[in-house]
């Protein structure tokens, strides 16, 4: 499923620094198709513009640590992907896995089904064992925005910043929805300065990154991770648009 990038006007505030920019990307590579040669040229695309981590499936987590060892691009992967639907204990078990791996950062998706029934209580101590088993790393906490409404949305990021949580995420990148310009204000008002925000699933551009940044997103997950950076250096040195860096990137996550 390819979500629909966010459209929003051309950016016309002052431009970040290059560094500043790529330390907000976790470049995705989370497709299902994805070879591992693919995925391998994902991660050399990680370094070459420096983001902030690669976010990988579970499996290419090895890989993934060996292939990135010593630079300071993190691991992540995912957790309970796409749907959230698995046991809590199978969700401690992955994350205990994935860490001995080599996994830095750990993005799991919520029992979607169950905070949408009200089961608040659930959902907080499935996310709180999760961020023991990650013993210390980095949690974000997806919440699949698309199949909730806002009383749920905000039920749920109370209960992830209680549990303990780094990040709240909008959204896999594979339901109908994905980051939107609202959500991204919503969750920002509901957790702590101390909670951050995450946005993926149609941040395909420099503009879109720049718009959910100024409501309050710090992270972003992204494939056209190369459109975006060499859009920046562009704008940054005075050059003129270029139809890769603007145009939709229908690629996925």
């Amino acid at each position: 499923m390819s979500v629909a990038s966010i459209d929003v006007p051309r950016w016309d505030g002052p431009l970040p620094s290059y560094d500043e920019v790529a330390q907000m990307i976790d470049h995705s590579l989370l497709r299902p198709e994805l070879t591992a040669a693919e995925v391998e040229d994902g991660l050399a695309t990680a370094l070459r513009y420096r983001t902030a981590s690669v976010c990988v499936r579970p499996a290419d987590v090895a890989a993934a640590a060996a292939t990135l060892l010593g630079s300071q691009v993190a691991v992540g992967t995912v957790v309970g992907f796409p749907h959230g639907g698995g046991t809590t204990r199978a969700k401690v078990f992955e994350t205990t896995e994935l860490v001995s791996l080599g996994a830095e950062e750990i993005d799991m998706v919520i029992n979607i089904g169950r905070l949408r029934g009200g089961d608040i209580a659930y959902v907080q101590d499935e996310i709180a064992r999760v961020v023991q088993a990650a013993e210390g790393r980095v949690v974000k906490v997806i919440f699949e925005n698309a199949y909730l409404t806002d009383q749920e949305k905000t039920a749920g990021y109370k209960a992830a910043e209680a549990a303990g949580a780094a990040f709240v995420k909008t959204s896999t990148g594979f339901a109908p929805g994905g980051a939107t310009a609202a959500d991204i204000a919503l969750m920002r008002r509901t957790v702590s300065p101390h909670v951050r925000v995450k946005a993926a699933g149609g941040v395909r551009s420099l503009d879109a990154l720049l718009e959910l940044n100024r409501l309050g997103a710090t992270r972003f997950g992204a494939t056209a991770t190369a459109a975006i950076l060499e859009d920046l250096e562009a704008r940054r040195a005075g050059d003129p648009p270029t139809p890769s860096a603007t145009g939709d990137i229908t690629s996925g996550y």
